[in-house]
């Protein structure tokens, strides 16, 4: 009779010991400069790092910044908020993606939060591989310094996946030497919303959307690539609507065509002071709705036609 109890207990604690692996998990977790990743990353007892932090946050959870830090690089595979308000948390990427995301069918938000490739030469600020929705608010990305299509961008989309839908605001690109923000995926179709964002000295282009996406861009400045554009489309399948942007001193302020017969709509947008040209319609159409202003320039391609408005 007692050893069936001693036994029935160890199997009680052994049970228990399993368990924080899946029960533990939190709504909301923490992370602290001072904090320990051995900790259960509560307020009290915070986290180091974003990557120690997310195995113990729940699915739809959030993690939040206690005070400034480094939180380090992180790969995403659930639903989550990750949210530095009030201070400020920081990635450095050394030769590595500062956010990778990655799991069919998650709704993944980034905000108050920024990420520094420290000049190297492997890596992307925010590499997104796989989601259904991803919100990147008030996110600072500087300093990635490679040169090819898989390094040396902020903001890069490559899902396969059909419908992923992609807002990008409040948010700030500095000294990206390949491609601010990358539409280039695989399959599927994306759906990007860029608002109120500056992208500024990019040694290739600022805003590339390549194929399979629908962008509407609105109150964004793209400006100082000196070799490259403020915004190309590319293939058949890339469609924007932009109004309310400026795109100056570039090499080219918007570029349409490079390889395909995309349509863009414009309203309401600068296009100066760039060395080689403002607006480049090398195939598809620009379509314009009235109030651009398209001066200065080394050359002044005119929209391929007007749209009235109602």
């Amino acid at each position: 009779m007692i050893r069936r109890i001693i036994f029935s207990l160890f199997a009680i604690c052994f049970v228990m010991a399993l368990a924080p692996s899946t029960a533990s998990a939190q709504s909301r977790t923490w992370v602290s400069g001072v904090g320990d990743d051995l900790n259960p990353c509560s307020r009290t007892a915070p986290c180091k790092t974003f990557a120690g932090a997310i195995s113990k946050t729940a699915a739809g959870g959030e993690i939040n910044c206690l005070d400034p830090g480094g939180f380090g690089a992180v790969t995403i595979g659930k639903s989550i908020t990750i949210d530095c308000a009030g201070t400020n948390g920081s990635i450095l990427a050394s030769n590595t993606n500062g956010i990778l995301i990655n799991a069919a069918g998650i709704t993944v938000t980034l905000r108050n939060i920024s990420i520094n490739g420290v000049g190297t030469t492997t890596g992307n600020g925010i590499r997104i591989l796989n989601a259904a929705n991803v919100n990147i608010d008030n996110v600072t990305i500087e300093n990635f310094g490679g040169a090819s299509p898989s390094n040396g961008r902020g903001v890069t989309i490559e899902t396969s996946a059909a419908n992923v839908r992609v807002t990008i605001q409040n948010s700030r690109f500095y000294n990206i030497n390949f491609v601010g923000i990358h539409s280039v995926p695989t399959g599927g179709s994306v759906i990007l919303d860029v608002d109120n964002c500056t992208l500024e000295r990019t040694g290739s282009t600022h805003i590339d959307l390549r194929q399979l996406t629908t962008a509407t861009i609105n109150r964004t400045s793209a400006t100082n690539s000196p070799t490259g554009a403020g915004l190309t489309l590319e293939l058949t399948t890339a469609n924007a609507t932009v109004g309310n942007s400026n795109f100056s001193n570039n090499a080219i302020g918007i570029l349409n065509g490079n390889g395909g017969t995309p349509t863009m709509r414009i309203f309401n947008t600068m296009i100066t002071n760039n060395t080689s040209s403002g607006l480049s319609i090398t195939a598809g159409q620009v379509i314009s709705a009235g109030n651009n202003i398209i001066r200065g320039n080394s050359g002044n391609e005119a929209p391929s036609s007007n749209a009235g408005t109602q």
